[in-house]
């Protein structure tokens, strides 16, 4: 099931709680498309799939922040007391 979100603040609650379930599950893909200047990001666990695009400087510079988060979560040996540092 894929679903796209028009809010940035919806997609990346939503987005945090997917990986957080499953952190093995989980995979992340951030595309840029240069010839319209838009940038897409999407979350699944394979059952579930979030996609949210943008062609707004400031979306693309809190996707930036959102991906380094998440990968912030993916390094460290505890996730969830990390998760909620970031909040």
């Amino acid at each position: 099931m894929m679903l796209q979100y028009w809010t940035w603040e919806e997609f990346s609650l939503v987005a945090k709680k997917l990986y957080l379930a499953d952190p093995m599950k989980a995979c992340v893909v951030l595309k840029y498309r240069h010839s319209d200047g838009s940038l897409c990001i999407k979350v699944t666990d394979d059952l579930v799939c979030l996609m949210y695009r943008t062609d707004q400087v400031q979306d693309v510079k809190k996707t930036e922040k959102f991906h380094s988060q998440l990968m912030r979560l993916m390094v460290a040996k505890e996730s969830l007391s990390v998760a909620l540092e970031l909040d």
